[in-house]
């Protein structure tokens, strides 16, 4: 089953404006839980170029990213992967995407720190990654308030301390994240 889910934006930070619409697409094999981690990873990493499931014109990489924000030459500047990703696409993509930041979202702290104990076991490349773990309540409600239509008013955010402070559909949401390094 295909859905889509659209999100009308406004953004109370200046220096994170926000596109006014974006619409995210539910593929046949995805759960309402990665649509949640694509909308969570947009709103963190909100920039200007910032795309969702766009697919790279380099041969050399076959990978469509969850998100993706190109340089100007049309090389990922950032990737970003959400919920479960595989360490051989993220190995390759420390190679093949050498200049970019490569990013993983996941819902909660247990499944951020099984990955790293995973990459270390597999010997994953240092210095090339980084995770982030998500609050695993907030996150739950976000799953459970998403519609056909959406409405997300961002107030502040930060790596930073980690933080976040946002309404969605009417519902306040004010939580932290984990920030791991790899």
């Amino acid at each position: 089953m295909n859905a889509r889910y659209g999100f009308t934006f406004k953004s109370e930070e200046a220096r994170r404006p926000l596109p006014p619409k974006l619409i995210i697409a539910q593929n046949e094999t995805e759960t309402v839980a990665h649509v949640a981690l694509k909308l969570m990873a947009f709103l963190l990493f909100a920039r200007e170029r910032l795309q969702v499931e766009s697919a790279l014109h380099d041969d050399s990489i076959p990978f469509v990213p969850d998100l993706v924000q190109l340089d100007y030459e049309m090389r990922p500047a950032l990737w970003i992967e959400c919920g479960e990703c595989s360490l051989n696409k993220l190995n390759k993509l420390a190679v093949k995407a050498h200049e970019a930041e490569i990013w993983v979202v996941k819902k909660n702290l247990a499944d951020a720190e099984h990955l790293l104990h995973t990459m270390a076991r597999e010997e994953l490349r240092r210095n090339r990654y980084g995770v982030i773990a998500l609050d695993p309540e907030a996150f739950n409600e976000v799953c459970g308030l998403l519609q056909p239509r959406n409405v997300v008013t961002w107030f502040r955010g930060s790596f930073e301390p980690p933080q976040m402070q946002f309404d969605l559909n009417g519902l306040w949401f004010d939580c932290g994240f984990t920030v791991l390094k790899f």
